[in-house]
């Protein structure tokens, strides 16, 4: 009888500990507050208080403004989290992290979904279909910050490249072009109208018509034309021996 009541002690006593410990965990963790994973959302703080603002009420170009700010800092968080996300999943498997940093990050999703859409539902009612456009928008608006604080740092880029390689840059860098005004053009003063001058049209004499007279001279008394001046300096074929026979 002794031999039985030992193992089933032995079991008792093992499950009620397991039990008691689980309870008590779930307990701990049930009562313990998590982490959040970012920050403040100081952008919707604003647009908020914005919106709530009635005295006088915010304009809507401002509060436009202050909802695409809001959606740049929300994209702003879905990068850092898909680039948090891989890392700190493999470091979980490998035990390097609790799990209380992973639920920071499962929580974090889940509040920018929320957030997400809620900016959709603002954008959607100053303009329908807007919704669809503010985050890439917001996108667009990353690169170009991104670009323009590349070109802003190329002197102190170069400057760290020549102390690292020792090596002296022969180009300078460029400023950014200044707008400047449009140069300032004095006006024309307005000219009166030139009359048309009249075209003296002078006839041509090497057109002229010969006169009669030179006609009736050009021909010979026995019927045969005279050459005229200009017919005289082209040499004529001479006559054949049977027609200077006949006239004499």
């Amino acid at each position: 009888m002794a031999s039985v009541i030992v193992p089933v002690l032995y079991v008792v006593i093992v499950f009620g500990s397991l039990y008691i410990f689980s309870y008590l965990y779930r307990t701990h963790n049930a009562n313990k507050t998590v982490e959040p994973y970012f920050d403040s959302h100081p952008e919707r703080n604003t647009y908020m208080t914005l919106l709530e603002k009635s005295d006088p009420p915010a304009s809507e170009a401002l509060l436009k403004a202050a909802l695409v700010r809001r959606a740049v800092a929300d994209v702003h968080r879905v990068m850092r989290l898909r680039e948090d996300k891989p890392a700190l999943q493999n470091l979980l498997q490998k035990g390097s992290i609790g799990e209380d940093l992973w639920n920071s990050l499962l929580a974090a999703e889940k509040e920018l979904e929320v957030e997400i859409m809620d900016v959709i539902s603002e954008a959607n009612s100053f303009v329908e279909g807007w919704g669809n456009l503010i985050f890439p928008t917001a996108n667009e608006i990353i690169a170009n910050e991104k670009i323009r604080h590349a070109f802003d740092r190329t002197a102190e880029t170069r400057a760290e490249y020549e102390r690292k390689y020792n090596v002296k840059s022969k180009a300078p860098v460029a400023p950014l072009p200044k707008s400047t005004p449009p140069p300032t053009v004095a006006p024309v003063p307005p000219q009166p109208p030139r009359s048309p001058t009249p075209l003296s049209v002078k006839p041509n004499d090497n057109l002229a018509p010969p006169s009669s007279a030179g006609a009736e001279s050009a021909a010979s008394s026995d019927g045969e034309a005279q050459p005229s001046p200009d017919q005289a300096a082209i040499p004529r074929p001479k006559a054949s021996n049977k027609k200077s026979k006949k006239r004499k």
